[in-house]
Formats: structure tokens, C-alpha cells, sequence
């Protein structure tokens, strides 16, 4: 191999005594874009949290390696000291804190940058004229009443601004419209070709990958690694979908999961296309209800037939029923 960044041997993640990755093998290279490609709960998300070491989420067996340090015991603020930054599906609000005030102090816990005073300023003028920010952003309250666009562009201020070794994107371009998602695309291109940095885009849409060089694409489906390619891997997903990784199995709760999971890339797409908001994490959210509702009707003996028809309810009743149907609001 090259230079890695970072390297899980077996990685095993559980969370509330489910497992949820099994034997993750992962290598990044130095200065490489790495993408990890998978259909909506496949665990994309629980890899990225896991490697910042989100304490929700157990390191059950393996091991993670970054820039030769072992971390998989590692504090997540020690990570981001380290140099590891995860931008998240869903950015928090923070009332009380003004945006500036935030960058000033996790800029303090990064002295090598030597940043402060006028040239902290200047640093950050000149990262929000790269990505067309209006400097008013710097006194509003951290994310609150932030629209999602604007959510994500303060995401790739902080990653420029912080300049890690490695960036983890997660679902960088969810819900995002062209204004916002050609901001995303260029501070991406920045940290790649000014700051050589090493990025890890998570993502089941390949929207945003046509703006960006992309080095290799790995696929994960129910928790394990199942394909690894160069770049044209994401075009034949494109054309393909995942259906080959997730299989066609009959009736029960897996093939309902692989057919929503297919639907929710389809209502991605149809988004970028009517230009309408759409909130992943909801999204989820919903289709996990819909799953645990078809388990508890099998689990009282309803039949497949009437326990799916439970589920589509409710999916219509959470009003996802419209963002699964690619017929919906023509």
C-alpha cells in the first residue's frame, strides 16, 4: 500500500447491544478522496460517528489506526486535536453562542495553526469570500435559524478553517439546494488541491460526487463492506442502484427495508429535480418506523400481505407515503 491516514481492521461497532458494523476493513490514503456508498441504513453514518469516537457507538472488536496512532480508545475531542473533523447530516443549534465566538475557540485548541487575533480574522474573511458568505453570519447565534444550506456552509468554513488531516462528510449534500450545494463543492476542491487533505464523503447519492475528484469508492450494505472500485464505480451505481448488494429476497421485513431504502434514493433525486426540501434524518426515521410496525404485525401473526399494508400506513401517516411515491404532487 501507499501512506495511509487511517486504517479499522475488523472493526466491529454496536450500539444499544445491537451490532450494527461487522469486520471493517478500511484504508485511506494520505491526500486521497475516498467515498463509502451504501443504501439508508446500511451504517454508513454509524462508520463515520465510530471513527470520531461518538461514545453512543461501541467499539465491540478491531481497531482504528490514524496517522499511526492507535485511537480507537481515544477521547472524540483528542481526534479532533488530532486532526480527524466530521461534518454531520444535521448540524446543531447552540442559542447563546455567536458563530465568530465559536470559531475562536475550537481554533484555541488547535495552536499549531497560529491563529488569533487580526490573523484569525483574516483567515476567516478570506475563507467567507471563497465561499460567497455574507460576514453577518459571523454575529448570528450558532446555526439557529439557519436554513440547511446555511448549516453546511458554516460546516466547510470550520473545515477550512481547521484544516484536519482528515475530513469525514456525512451526507454533506442532504437537503441541500444548487446554491448551497455548489458552496459545498468548492470548499471541498479547496481542502483538496490547497490543503492536500484526505476526505471520507459518506453518501448514497451520487449528486455531489459529479463536482468532485474522487480516488476510490467503497459500498456498504447491512453493516459490512461489499464492493471496493476506482471512481466509474459511482456511475455504474448510478445506473444500477444497489439492488445487486441488497439482493432480492421475498417477502418479510428485509425486503420491505431494501424497497424503501431503493424508494428513498429515488425521492433523493426527484428532489434535485423539483427543487423541493427534503429531510433525510426524518426520512429515516420514518422508514424505521414503518419496519418496526411490520415486525409487530408478523409478530401477531398478521400475514406478510397485511403486515406490509401496516407499514405503507404508517409511512402515509409520517407523510413519507409522498416522498416514496416518484408520482407524488405532478
Amino acid at each position: 500500500m501507499g501512506n495511509p491516514i487511517l486504517t479499522t481492521s475488523n472493526l466491529t461497532i454496536t450500539a444499544d447491544e445491537t451490532t450494527i458494523l461487522r469486520g471493517v476493513d478500511l484504508t485511506l490514503e494520505r491526500g486521497s478522496t475516498h467515498v463509502l456508498m451504501g443504501p439508508n441504513g446500511a451504517g454508513k453514518s454509524t462508520l463515520g460517528h465510530a471513527l470520531m469516537g461518538n461514545p453512543e457507538y461501541a467499539v465491540a472488536d478491531g481497531a482504528i489506526i490514524f496517522d499511526g496512532q492507535d485511537i480507537t480508545d481515544l477521547e472524540p475531542n483528542k481526534r479532533a486535536t488530532a486532526g480527524l473533523f466530521m461534518s454531520f447530516q444535521a448540524p446543531v443549534e447552540i442559542p447563546g453562542v455567536p458563530l465568530y465566538t465559536f470559531l475562536r475557540a475550537i481554533v484555541a485548541t488547535r495552536p499549531e495553526l497560529k491563529l488569533r487575533g487580526a490573523k484569525l480574522k483574516k483567515r476567516i474573511a478570506q475563507i467567507m469570500e471563497q465561499l460567497s458568505m455574507d460576514p453577518s453570519y459571523l454575529d448570528r447565534e450558532l446555526n439557529v435559524g439557519f436554513s440547511g444550506g446555511e448549516k453546511k456552509k458554516v460546516e466547510m468554513l470550520q473545515l477550512l478553517l481547521l484544516q484536519p488531516k482528515l475530513a469525514i462528510l456525512d451526507e454533506t449534500d442532504s437537503g441541500l439546494d444548487v446554491d448551497a450545494l455548489d458552496t459545498v463543492s468548492r470548499a471541498i476542491r479547496i481542502y483538496q488541491e490547497e490543503l492536500d487533505g484526505t476526505l471520507l464523503m459518506i453518501t448514497h447519492n451520487t449528486r455531489i460526487l459529479d463536482h468532485v475528484n474522487v480516488d476510490r469508492v467503497n459500498v456498504l450494505v447491512r453493516g459490512k463492506l461489499v464492493d471496493e472500485g476506482p471512481a466509474d464505480l459511482i456511475q455504474k451505481i448510478n445506473d444500477q442502484g444497489f439492488e445487486k448488494y441488497v439482493g432480492r429476497e421475498g417477502s418479510g421485513a428485509a425486503s420491505v427495508a431494501a424497497a424503501v431504502e431503493a424508494k428513498l434514493s429515488q425521492a433523493a433525486d426527484l428532489e434535485a429535480q423539483r427543487e423541493k426540501h427534503f429531510d433525510a434524518t426524518s426520512a429515516v426515521a420514518n422508514m424505521e418506523a414503518a419496519l418496526a410496525t411490520f415486525d409487530a404485525q408478523r409478530a401477531a401473526g398478521k400475514s406478510a400481505a397485511e403486515a406490509v399494508e401496516a407499514a405503507q400506513a404508517t409511512q402515509a401517516a409520517s407523510g413519507l407515503a409522498a416522498a416514496l411515491d416518484p408520482k407524488a404532487g405532478e
